[in-house]
């Protein structure tokens, strides 16, 4: 698991799932199943990470993610081999299904304009409104087995640019 910017080991005790390649029969590796308390450390980390995070510059979180953009861009074959081997998909299939989630880590790079509020003057006689875009705090997301690059990729890269943990 990586939680709080290191790798660190399950203790749960577990049984680890393998991930197989449906073509072969073959266990390419195996992952844990984390406990409710190991979740919850997790949630934890990212709540205390997010005091902090959220008052990151939303340029330099958005530069986060155009060098995140570059590593998918460099590693692109790399990670289409593995969603290739890990669901059976064909390696063009795959492929496509990087790609479409490298847009959305691309689309978060505009995020500064995304996060822009607004202001309206005269609203009523004396009243004018201001609308700010603030950080929630901590999110998840439920990611189906059959697009392990995609559907993560359109979900943290906005929320994490936005400021979310």
């Amino acid at each position: 698991m990586f939680v709080g910017g290191k790798f660190i080991e399950s203790k749960s005790g577990k049984v680890e799932i393998d991930v197989v390649d449906p073509a072969t029969q073959k266990v390419l590796s195996r992952t844990p199943r984390c406990s409710i308390e190991e979740l919850e450390m997790a949630a934890k980390t990212a709540s205390e990470a997010f005091s902090s995070w959220k008052r990151v510059p939303v340029s330099v979180r958005q530069r986060y993610m155009f060098k995140y953009a570059e590593l998918i861009r460099k590693d692109m074959d790399n990670l289409a081999r593995i969603v290739s081997d890990e669901l059976g998909k064909t390696l063009e299939d795959a492929k496509g299904s990087v790609f479409r989630g490298l847009e959305v880590v691309e689309h978060s790079c505009s995020v500064q304009t995304i996060m822009m509020g607004e202001t309206v003057q005269g609203v009523a006689n004396g009243v004018d409104t201001y609308s700010f875009r603030e950080p929630l705090g901590v999110v998840a997301g439920i990611c189906p087995f059959n697009f392990p690059a995609m559907i993560p990729m359109w979900m943290f890269p906005l929320a994490v640019t936005a400021g979310n943990t």
